[in-house]
């Protein structure tokens, strides 16, 4: 299925981030969990968002339009060893002020390898947005998706998908090479924009 999508731009503070009344989607992983893959193949367009061979090339916050009122948001990668320690940092306050201010924030995607399973940053990001008190508005829902899951044998996917245990109780199995799960988080992220009360002003 393809949706009617289209880069807008990059931010690299929070005042560079649009002004609008859409309903965000965020999607957030480590460096090389395929955020970019995922996000083409959520929208059925093969480069909207730019696949670099180089992981960790993501390191501000870009923003699409989906349709005339969703707008999806892929945040900067994190975990990646080469970057530097004084980038990293940056890039992990602009992270945290996205997700603690950033009040059209209604649904963050956390994406996890599901060979790994999550780990201390993914249990953190889980954390922060089931605290109350760490956003000035309300918390956004999280959806957890195991992706490259077409790299699993079948009789390995229980034992990896019981990591998750901890921040999902069902999270979402999806592979952007063979096209499983998706259909199921292009529905959540679709009921979640129907579902939020945003208001609409001009883009």
């Amino acid at each position: 299925m393809r949706l009617d999508a289209e880069f807008l731009c990059s931010a690299l503070t929070m005042a560079e981030c649009p002004r609008w009344g859409r309903v965000e989607i965020a999607l957030a992983g480590r460096s090389n969990v395929g955020k970019s893959s995922l996000l083409n193949a959520l929208v059925g367009r093969k480069n909207l968002a730019r696949i670099s061979k180089t992981p960790g090339r993501t390191r501000c916050l870009n923003f699409f339009t989906l349709g005339d009122r969703i707008g999806l948001v892929d945040l900067p990668g994190y975990g990646y060893a080469k970057v530097a320690h004084l980038e990293a940092a940056k890039i992990a306050l602009l992270l945290e002020q996205y997700l603690r201010q950033r009040h059209e924030l209604k649904a963050l995607v956390l994406l996890v390898d599901a060979r790994r399973g999550p780990q201390k940053e993914e249990f953190a990001l889980a954390q922060f947005l089931h605290d109350p008190s760490a956003r000035m508005e309300d918390s956004p829902r999280l959806i957890v998706v195991a992706t490259k899951c077409d790299k699993l044998k079948r009789a390995d996917r229980g034992p990896a998908l019981r990591r998750f245990a901890a921040i999902a109780t069902t999270p979402l199995i999806c592979s952007c090479l063979t096209g499983e799960g998706i259909d199921r988080l292009r529905h959540q992220i679709l009921s979640v924009a129907h579902r939020a009360d945003a208001p609409m002003r001009e883009d």
